[in-house]
């Protein structure tokens, strides 16, 4: 039984014992038909909650077997007031009254909460951000957890809606996937909802379908839960400078609808908690968006479920593609080096055709040293959606390095889901500074980062 389920049947108890002084009234005034006409009602209420707690907390409960009991007293009242005996009305009334009362503490006392948890996913690629959070839920003897992929929109340069995707197919084998259509988190109401998708209509590149923006969430649960799907390069608090450059992420729908954040680390809480503080007296926000202890309770320096998933995973259990054996094998069957290049949509926006020749300059370089290395590109997933809205002029460029890059083969190109299984495959990262390299940092692998500035 959930914890909202626990309380209306807990309502309709004290609705029954309300009842029964409304019966005591009656008969004190002589209105024996409408004392008959509540007792009737309170057999069919009685009827009606020992249905409700067997759906919903199973059967057999001794809550249940009370209420049977409850029912053959009000039978034998109504039959006493029938046949207009009067003699027994206070006591039939305490005993209803009594028995009624041990109902309600079976219920209380007998009956488990179950705490349903919902989590929101929308891109694949980033799930490892939720989901050691979401085994750990799947492990509690008294959770069900829910992982439900949402759908989400690429956004037009004027800001409206394009193509919808939904990547709901595109998870781990081990991971429980619920179709969006049929959880209806309106009428469940879970407990707990976990979303690591903070802009609403705030991101210029894509949109999460509005029904599940953190705003509207918000209302139905007790408790919205953000994670953000990236973690940053940490920094001191008192660094302005590198505090100032990613302030930006951190009053959003995401945290001010939220209940709690779970951040990084410990410091990164602190800066949040700064920041929001300063952002909330900015615009002007009230209460505890201005209260200190309250934003200290909402951001959690926990660390990141990302960091948990990089760990994880291991190299030997890697299903690995048959066509990336066949670059990585040397002819005598042993293994290459293995680089991770990692190409993100900042430093293209950032650079421009400056960033394409680059990507040319490396592949050429990794290239002819391919009976050594093998280079695993794996560029950020939302590059193709954010250059054709931001960036039209570049995006036919970029493109065709792409595609000649593929049809070459003598390089994995890794547009997957699993960005984990880059990371632990390969030796060691190359590529532009962003959210990658402080998960490759948990490794301990080797990391170099590429300067868009040396061509040669």
């Amino acid at each position: 039984m959930r914890k909202a389920q626990k309380q209306m049947a807990l309502e309709f108890v004290a609705t029954l014992q309300e009842a029964h002084e409304e019966i005591k009234n009656f008969i004190s005034s002589k209105s024996h038909e409408q004392a008959m006409d509540v007792l009737a009602q309170c057999q069919q209420g009685a009827i009606e909650l020992g249905n409700f707690i067997e759906e919903t907390a199973g059967e057999g409960t001794q809550a249940v077997v009370l209420l049977e009991k409850y029912c053959e007293r009000v039978f034998h009242f109504y039959d006493e007031l029938t046949e207009g005996n009067f003699e027994n009305t206070k006591a039939n009334l305490r005993n209803l009254r009594n028995q009624m009362q041990e109902v309600e503490n079976r219920i209380k006392y007998d009956i488990k909460v179950r705490k349903e948890i919902a989590f929101f996913p929308y891109k694949a690629s980033m799930w490892d951000s939720l989901e050691s959070i979401y085994l750990a839920a799947k492990e509690d003897p008294d959770c069900d957890a829910y992982c439900v992929p949402i759908p989400y929109y690429d956004k037009k340069g004027d800001g409206s809606f394009g193509q919808m995707h939904y990547e709901g197919r595109d998870y781990p084998s081990n991971i429980e996937v619920i179709d969006y259509t049929t959880y209806n988190f309106e009428e469940r109401r879970p407990d707990v909802i976990y979303i690591h998708n903070p802009y609403d209509q705030y991101n210029y590149v894509t949109s999460v379908h509005p029904r599940f923006y953190a705003k509207n969430l918000s209302q139905y649960t007790e408790e919205l839960v953000y994670v953000p799907y990236f973690v940053l390069r940490e920094i001191e608090p008192d660094d302005t400078a590198a505090v100032e450059r990613m302030s930006h992420f951190i009053f959003l729908p995401g945290t001010i609808y939220a209940n709690k954040v779970i951040l990084q680390s410990e410091k990164m809480a602190q800066i949040y908690i700064n920041e929001y503080l300063k952002a909330a007296k900015e615009g002007n926000f009230q209460g505890e968006h201005l209260d200190r202890k309250a934003q200290e309770k909402k951001f959690l320096g926990l660390g990141s479920p990302k960091f948990d998933k990089v760990l994880n995973t291991r190299k030997e259990d890697l299903e690995i593609p048959a066509e990336w054996l066949k670059i990585i094998e040397k002819p005598d069957g042993s293994w290459k080096k293995i680089i991770f290049y990692n190409t993100s949509v900042q430093a293209l926006l950032d650079n421009d055709e400056k960033m394409l020749k680059k990507m040319l300059s490396v592949f050429a370089i990794f290239k002819e040293k391919q009976d050594e290395v093998t280079l695993l590109w794996r560029p950020h997933p939302l590059i193709q959606t954010t250059i054709q809205s931001m960036r039209p002029q570049l995006w036919l460029a970029y493109q065709k390095i792409v595609e000649q890059y593929k049809a070459e083969k003598w390089g994995i190109y890794d547009d997957s889901k699993d960005m984990n299984r880059a990371v632990a495959l390969s030796d060691g990262y190359f590529g532009d500074p962003s959210s990658v390299v402080q998960v490759y940092q948990k490794t301990g692998k080797p990391i170099m980062i590429q300067d868009a500035e040396i061509i040669d």
